[in-house]
């Protein structure tokens, strides 16, 4: 089995490192101008442009806008279906999220200052939020119960949900999902057409005020270009995981770890991290031997040789450092006294404190969101959140007394910058003296 090896002792190791966990942000020019010509076919003409596409791209065969929604009854009729253990483990798995979720919820506030003037913050839900669930290499269920359940926490109205079906196939747990977590439509088309559907709105599909959730290249490059006439939520790259283990963790835990990241797609990332050079061999030993056990080995076997990564470190401090360079999607401390040293991390989507942590659990069932940013940008961004769903207004009242004391201070902020009509308009609102 191939894959890097590294030492932070070594002299070029953050060079080395930079180049084995870069993710092009170069914007490729053919794929710009194909996902620019969809999204304007779709602006043009509609629901015919998605007929025509879904039937072109996802290889389907229908005529009529109406082939490509799933009923409500549909998607309840599937969650009744479903084998019980599968619709016991949806239902779980959607009552731990909604209940996290529920912590993040933001209510409105306001107070008021002595002379009555009143300041706060109003917070509102989003009137209608897209959500994309990926539907090609595998499907997703967890992927709706992650972006539909904030919206629904976070009071959303209407939640309008498209996932490509390729030859008409919907996985009947998606389906199931769908129904659990509370999604009001639900579109068979996938791909830049969704995501042009969800931002302009055409005849049947109702445009929506954000879209959240990823998708490919062409997904992710129709997000980049419909932003500014709808939110979203990030563009996400190819997931990543980075395990640090002090060398006491079994290392066929490790091992199968790194492949639940590995085995996502070929651009995945698996980072192993650690002092200890005899536990570094012992997992590259479990990692070739636990290859075999995946219906999706090839795919695993060639993440972890184009982008996967053994790394010697010198101390577990020396790991911090690594961890807030690399600022990881998903990070596990395998590690004694991890919720200790996890005060040292700066940077990373989600933390997994300890032994008994595989980051698989956060991807279906823990309660936190699997939402979160790819590619460093946990530098300064958050995983997909109840916070996403809402939105800020900034509540500003004046009474007589409020408005005539800060016009004096506005008036003369404002003849500073040359704005009169400004300096007007608070001067006219002071008091004289004799009032």
């Amino acid at each position: 089995m191939n894959i890097n090896r590294l030492d932070t002792s070594d002299l070029d190791f953050y060079t080395d490192l930079a180049a084995l966990t870069a993710w092009s942000e170069d914007r490729d020019d053919e794929v710009q101008e194909r996902v620019r010509a969809i999204i304007d076919a779709v602006r043009e003409h509609g629901d015919d442009a998605l007929i025509e596409m879904t039937n072109r791209f996802d290889r389907r065969d229908v005529t009529s806008i109406e082939a490509l929604e799933v009923s409500a009854e549909q998607m309840q009729k599937a969650l009744q279906t479903i084998p019980a253990a599968q619709r016991d483990a949806l239902e779980a798995a959607a009552q731990r999220v909604r209940r996290y979720h529920a912590h993040q919820k933001q209510d409105s506030w306001q107070y008021r200052e002595a002379d009555g003037t009143l300041l706060g913050q109003q917070v509102t839900p989003l009137d209608r939020a897209g959500i994309y669930v990926p539907g090609g290499k595998a499907a997703y269920p967890s992927s709706v119960l992650m972006n539909a359940l904030p919206a629904k926490v976070a009071g959303v109205a209407e939640i309008i949900m498209v996932s490509p079906a390729p030859g008409g196939e919907v996985n009947p747990l998606v389906l199931a999902a769908a129904a659990i977590a509370g999604v009001d439509r639900f579109f068979t088309v996938g791909g830049a057409q969704a995501v042009a559907a969800l931002a302009f709105g055409t005849a049947t599909v109702p445009p929506v005020d954000k879209i959240v959730g990823p998708g490919n290249i062409y997904v992710a490059e129709a997000k980049r270009q419909v932003f500014g006439k709808v939110g979203i939520d990030m563009i996400a790259g190819p997931s990543e995981i980075l395990v640090v283990c002090d060398g006491h963790t079994d290392p066929e835990w490790i091992a199968m770890d790194l492949l639940s990241q590995a085995e996502h797609d070929e651009e995945a990332q698996s980072i192993l991290l650690s002092p200890d050079a005899a536990f570094i061999d012992r997992v590259a030993a479990c990692l070739e031997k636990s290859l075999d056990k995946l219906e999706r080995a090839d795919i695993a076997r060639t993440s972890l040789a184009n982008r996967g990564a053994l790394i010697k470190a010198k101390d577990l401090e020396d790991c911090m450092a690594v961890i807030n360079t690399i600022s990881p999607e998903h990070l596990e401390l395998s590690i004694d006294d991890a919720e200790q040293w996890a005060k040292k991390v700066r940077h990373a989507g989600a933390i997994f404190l300890g032994r008994y942590t595989p980051e698989a659990l956060g991807d279906y069932c823990a309660g936190p969101n699997h939402v979160l940013p790819t590619s460093a940008t946990a530098r300064f961004s958050s995983p997909l959140g109840v916070y996403d769903f809402q939105k800020r207004s900034s509540l500003i009242g004046c009474s007589p007394e409020g408005a005539s004391q800060l016009g004096k201070i506005a008036s003369v902020l404002a003849r500073g910058e040359g704005l009169t009509a400004h300096a007007l308009s608070a001067e006219l609102r002071i008091q004289s003296d004799d009032q």
